[in-house]
């Protein structure tokens, strides 16, 4: 098998992409954005409209290089329900609805501890298994159509395949569902009665099976055509390094969230308060983890885009100390609480200082959140950021370790989906970052971590 076609769904963009398994690389793709629907029970993923993308563009892949096996990866976050004629029973929730906080005192009452899952206590529909229990205590009818419950990568896996599964990534990032220690279901799913409705647990690198004659009639590909299970996309990130670098290292992937995997990281103590928690890798096992919106932070920032940043426009907003204090959007990431400051009105500065006040802010949470999971070696960063040379030399200098540019791709999700194939050699493209880091930027980042920590 040479050609991998990857379906990959992130929150706000979601692509198809064909990977040379020879070269390890994107060939062709193709994007749209991922959009959320407002009517019926309650805002919910666009799902066929997102179906109608996927067979197009894998039938106009295939036109370019055939294909010869698909996977998968997705956001976290998110389950399908299915009723027992295998379509959707209620809506695939958008877990940025604040609907599971309206019964947060319920839920924190029968939840797991943090010592049995690692997943920390999430707004909205960020743990699973507070979008279940909401939507079992709000719509009782609609719930006990509910047949099967699959992880979101293994729902689009079944539409091509016609099997029902879910996958061990998908149900170990936050989702109050599974006990990485035991590797199997958590309390709350044997104590809600959920277990009977939860689809059989697989390995990311599964073949669930081939194309049916529908699903391939629809993408205009032979039946049969093998699929592979699927991958939560932070793990899609960590898979190439975790299968050819030595421990320890971390790597932090960029999209609309900075989720950051620390393999071999030292023993610490992780603070759930602070969304720091346990993911579980695709070869099974826990890695400490943290996370923040800095995708989406920085879409909220910075509205132009990237703009070019003269070298001398950075060093003197670093020399002046403008800066972003934490955090914007609140609720998630290491200071949830936190309300966003400015240390100079943003008015006032143009939008190149303003570029270079978010991308040290985006930085040294970046910093903060490796500290506390107590990651070690070598930090990789992968996604958008990996091109903004004022957030590397930044995160060099609030880490003083070493800093690697990984894929600048969406967020080096596709790469790690084709790992999962069967014979795949993970290779990865990376390099050091080779900026100069002035003593003045680590004064900076000493100042910044100071008073991010006395804010109220």
């Amino acid at each position: 098998m040479k050609t991998v076609a990857v379906i990959d769904i992130g929150k706000t963009n979601a692509k198809v992409a064909l990977v040379d398994l020879d070269r390890f690389e994107e060939i062709a793709v193709r994007k749209t954005a991922n959009t959320v629907l407002t009517d019926g029970l309650y805002p919910h993923f666009d799902i066929e409209r997102l179906w109608d993308f996927i067979t197009r563009s894998l039938g106009e892949l295939n036109a370019e290089r055939p294909i010869d096996v698909i996977s998968v990866t997705t956001h976290g976050a998110t389950a399908a329900l299915l009723d027992a004629a295998g379509d959707l029973a209620m809506p695939v929730l958008d877990y940025e609805h604040t609907g599971p906080d309206d019964f947060a005192a319920d839920y924190n009452r029968i939840r797991p501890p943090f010592a049995e899952t690692g997943a920390a206590r999430l707004p909205m529909g960020l743990n699973i298994g507070a979008q279940i229990y909401w939507q079992q205590q709000t719509f009782p009818e609609a719930f006990s159509n509910v047949a099967s419950i699959l992880t979101y990568a293994q729902y689009w896996s079944y539409r091509l395949t016609g099997v029902l599964s879910c996958e061990l990534t998908s149900l170990g990032c936050h989702t109050d569902l599974w006990n990485p220690y035991a590797a199997a279901f958590s309390s709350l799913v044997h104590g809600e009665g959920w277990r009977k409705l939860f689809a059989p647990v697989r390995r990311a690198g599964d073949v669930l099976g081939g194309l049916t004659p529908a699903s391939a009639a629809a993408c205009g590909l032979p039946a049969g055509l093998p699929v592979c299970c699927g991958i939560h996309d932070s793990n899609a990130s960590l898979l190439p390094h975790l299968l050819s670098r030595p421990e320890p290292f971390s790597v932090v992937s960029t999209g609309t969230w900075v989720v950051l995997l620390a393999p071999g990281a030292r023993k610490v103590e992780l603070d759930e308060t602070r969304d720091k928690l346990i993911n579980v890798n695709a070869l099974g096992n826990p890695v400490p983890s943290a996370r923040f919106m800095g995708g989406r932070a920085f879409s909220m920032l910075m509205p132009e885009g990237n703009v070019p940043l003269p070298p001398e426009v950075e060093q003197a907003v670093v020399e002046a100390q403008h800066m972003l204090l934490p955090s914007m959007p609140e609720g998630s990431g290491p200071y949830p609480h936190h309300k966003a400051h400015w240390t100079r009105n943003q008015a006032d500065l143009s939008v190149e200082e303003r570029l270079a006040v978010v991308s040290f802010h985006l930085a040294l949470m970046t910093a903060t959140c490796l500290d506390l999971i107590g990651a070690a070696g070598d930090i990789v960063v992968e996604g958008p950021f990996a091109a903004n040379a004022a957030y590397l030399r930044m995160l060099g200098a609030a880490t003083g370790r070493r800093v690697v540019i990984g894929s600048q791709s969406a967020t080096g999700t596709s790469l790690g989906a084709a790992c999962l194939v069967e014979g795949a050699r993970a290779m990865v493209h990376t390099s050091e970052f080779k900026g100069d880091v002035p003593e003045s930027y680590r004064v900076y980042a000493a100042l910044w971590k100071a008073l991010a920590e006395k804010a109220a």
